[in-house]
């Protein structure tokens, strides 16, 4: 019921910023909690950010105070926006839309960034 499109991601240096977006086509989007993920060569996913329909946040602790996860229910899109970028953060990010009320999950096709210099 719901496809997310990403965009955003690519090569950055160290230091450097990137912005992450992902739109999303379907109803209620405003109803979904929202995530991103990431999962870097011979890694599991993990979890990066979450922002709840209400609008709470939570971040791992590795990006605490770099990255910021927003939404805009009006475009239909949430946001990551990378701050202070590092080698460490190179990794596949996937953007993901859930409704637990109704068992929905939903997840990007998945966008590639490499900070390297």
């Amino acid at each position: 019921q719901v496809q997310l499109v990403e965009s955003g991601g690519g090569l950055v240096q160290p230091g450097g910023s990137l912005r992450l977006s992902c739109a999303a086509s379907g109803s209620a989007f405003s109803m979904y909690d929202l995530g991103w993920y990431r999962q870097a060569p011979g890694k599991e996913r993990e979890l990066v950010a979450t922002i709840s329909s209400d609008g709470n946040t939570n971040y791992r602790d590795s990006v605490k105070g770099r990255f910021t996860i927003s939404r805009d229910n009006a475009k239909n899109t949430v946001y990551l926006q990378m701050n202070s970028l590092k080698s460490e953060d190179t990794a596949v990010y996937y953007c993901n839309a859930r409704r637990s009320r109704y068992r929905y999950n939903f997840w990007g096709q998945g966008t590639q960034v490499t900070v390297s210099s």
